[in-house]
């Protein structure tokens, strides 16, 4: 919970849950470690859960790539500011750790897991990997031409995952701005990539299917917010 300039605790009026479907509309790669693999595994493998070892996209991503975009469209000058001067609308709903305006995090971001139905869809595919595919590139130095290959996985376009989020009702009076700057967030993260190697094309999303509701005794319009939402989808 947040607190106030005061110390004390701001009260929680109640809580959003968002769902929606996260699309990949083209391969998309988030490092994991690759220390100690085995000879022919691939170069940089993608994240995946230790348990299942089905790819995942970790919540940090989300967030630190949608605050980004945000700091970066509401940035006045030629050089983006640093986390601690970032607007008061994002600071507080992702964070601040600044001396002089600590406050926690009103989103509350999840780690993605395959939808089930993409899982199935996977298991009667020959992927390169397990629902993971391998693609091989060059990097040629100017100075000599010589070839550096390279492989690299990536979730495989068409695979669908669960996106979840909440968000924590703390000033109803702000509740309409901040999910206006979330609803930009969607937009921004949509019409850029997530994960590496963007400008070559990795890491195009699509988020659709929102369905908000309500946590606690709130009187919210969810459907105007699931409207807000899917307008967010450009591609």
């Amino acid at each position: 919970m947040a607190r106030e300039d005061n110390g004390n605790q701001k009260a929680l009026k109640g809580k959003l849950l968002i769902n929606a479907k996260l699309h990949i509309v083209t391969g998309m790669h988030i490092g994991g470690g690759s220390d100690f693999a085995p000879i022919g595994a691939v170069d940089s493998p993608f994240v995946r859960d230790p348990l299942t070892h089905a790819p995942i996209i970790p919540g940090s991503s989300i967030k630190g790539k949608m605050r980004t975009l945000l700091a970066k469209s509401m940035c006045s000058g030629y050089v983006l500011n640093k986390v601690d001067a970032d607007a008061e609308v994002v600071a507080r709903t992702f964070g601040s750790s600044a001396k002089n305006n600590i406050m926690p995090a009103r989103l509350q971001f999840f780690d993605l897991f395959l939808t089930d139905e993409t899982i199935k869809a996977f298991d009667a595919v020959d992927t390169d990997t397990y629902i993971g595919e391998v693609k091989f590139e060059n990097t040629i130095s100017r100075t000599t031409g010589v070839a550096n290959p390279r492989q690299i996985e990536r979730v495989p376009a068409g695979a669908v995952f669960a996106f979840k989020l909440v968000y924590n009702v703390e000033n109803e009076a702000e509740l309409e701005e901040d999910m206006q700057l979330l609803t930009d967030g969607f937009q921004l993260l949509q019409t850029d990539y997530l994960g590496g190697h963007g400008s070559r094309g990795y890491g195009r999303i699509k988020l659709d299917g929102f369905d908000v509701k309500v946590i606690g005794k709130l009187d919210v319009d969810v459907e105007k917010y699931n409207q807000l939402f899917e307008s967010s989808g450009c591609l």
